[in-house]
């Protein structure tokens, strides 16, 4: 069956089981594949690509060339992520995946497809259109770690805040998400190589 003609996705990422809300609306070409997707992602949730990730959907794993391997023989189906793209995924509107980025935190990402335009030439491969909140800090534990973390740096007679202060720096802010910034870094990303399979 062949495929459709690149289209224009409106989808949304949020960070699940954090509350309030973390999360990043984005345009992305459908034809977009997911290991390019990811790069993307990072960048927009604000991550620094320092772990491994998955893209799980219907009990399917969509995974890095290097992750094929399956040495626990646990029969779970694996397929390589940059042979396929988003419109391999998302076809309808309200169709999602799930991405998870570093395992041991375990930030799962709730992916779904709002919208469905019409492909514009003029429009950037990769674009952020909105977001919420700060992404959490790497290495802080999960949504529980952070959690913990924001209730620490809440209190500042708590022991431990003045470790966790200096830990995370005074220049962040959970509620803070620069749009400009954010895509700069996008388009740093598939602006500097040539060979990128953003398109």
């Amino acid at each position: 069956m062949p495929k459709q003609s690149t289209r224009t996705y409106q989808v949304k990422a949020t960070l699940m089981d954090i509350r309030p809300p973390i999360w990043r609306r984005l345009l992305v070409n459908s034809d977009m594949k997911l290991d390019s997707f990811h790069q993307v992602l990072q960048d927009a949730m604000g991550w620094t690509n320092s772990h491994l990730h998955l893209f799980e959907q219907g009990g399917l794993l969509y995974e890095m060339a290097s992750a094929q391997e399956d040495p626990f023989d646990l029969d779970i189906q694996s397929k390589p992520e940059g042979k396929y793209s988003l419109s391999d995924l998302l076809q309808q509107e309200k169709d999602s995946f799930v991405y998870e980025y570093d395992f041991g935190d375990s930030w799962r990402h709730k992916i779904v497809l709002e919208k469905i335009l019409p492909f514009d030439k003029q429009v950037p491969i990769a674009k952020c259109i909105k977001g919420k909140r700060a992404c959490p800090p790497e290495d802080c534990g999960g949504p529980r770690g952070y959690q913990s973390l924001l209730e620490i740096l809440a209190d500042p007679t708590h022991e431990e805040f003045d470790e966790m202060h200096e830990w995370i720096g005074e220049a962040f802010d959970p509620e803070h998400f620069d749009l400009a910034r954010t895509n700069h870094f996008i388009e740093i990303q598939y602006s500097s190589d040539p060979t990128s399979n953003l398109h």
